[in-house]
Order: C-alpha cells, then structure tokens, then sequence
C-alpha cells in the first residue's frame, strides 16, 4: 500500500519502509513525526482519494537524519558589460523513514446519491438547461429580424 502526502509545499508518494528527503522539519533526529495532510491512499484498484484530504488518513515516519544538500551554483552573467555574479545555496533537509501508513474512513459525500437526490439533481440540470437554450434562440431570431 502507498500514499501520497505533502508538507513542506511539495507532494511525496511513499510506501512503508521507503525513506525521503523532505523539507525541514522541526524535530530530532529517532523522534516520530506524524503527516495528516494525506491525499491518497492505496493499491491497484483499491484507491481512496481525499478531497483534497483524506479524513482519518496519516502517514507516520521516524527522523534518520537532518542535514543539508548538495550546493547549487547561481550564475548571473551578461556578455560584454563585465558583470558576473555567482551564489551558492545548500538547501536543508529531514530524511525520513516511513514506518506506518493510515487510510482513513470513507468520506460521505463521495458515497453514490439515492434515487430521489439523483432525480431533483437531474430535473434541476434539465431546467437550467432548457432556460439557456431558449434565451440563445431568442438572441437569434431577434438578430434575424433586425
């Protein structure tokens, strides 16, 4: 089973044992951490999918280590003008290891609807329908005959 959840501004999809480097977090290294924002959960055709969260759903990862990435070279450059400018920038990161993944409970709203709900829903469309179709003839049989 797998999920998909985002912090830090970014969306992971991880799997039970899998280990990410993801944004700093705010804990040392052996404590857990917990994510909530969970935005699917699943395998094959046995999906659940939150709008955009999945209520109840969480993943659950232990801290490994906190550390920072490979330095990457910013280059400004304009040719002929004798302008150079070069910045470094090492981005921190937690690297976790995932050791529990949670799915949560079904969401109501994603149930299918009942007869009647599906028949006022439909009477509703029909209706809005019909007004605009009538208003566009309207439009252009008044532009025929001016």
């Amino acid at each position: 089973m797998y999920a998909v959840f985002r912090t830090g501004g970014k969306q992971y999809r991880a799997r039970k044992g899998d280990r990410l480097q993801v944004e700093r977090l705010e804990a040392r290294e052996g404590t857990t951490v917990q994510f909530d924002d969970v935005l699917l959960v699943g395998e094959g055709t046995d999906v659940q999918l939150g709008s955009p969260i999945l209520p109840g759903g969480c993943v659950k990862a232990k801290v490994t280590e906190q550390g920072r990435g490979k330095k990457i070279v910013v280059l400004k450059f304009k040719r002929r003008k004798n302008y150079r400018r070069t910045k470094g920038h090492r981005q921190y990161f937690t690297e976790i290891e995932i050791t529990s993944i949670v799915a949560g409970a079904p969401d109501k709203a994603a149930e299918p609807a009942t007869k009647k709900t599906a028949k006022k829903t439909a009477k509703k469309i029909a209706k809005k329908t019909a007004k605009k179709t009538a208003k566009k003839i309207a439009k252009k049989t008044a532009k025929k005959t001016a």
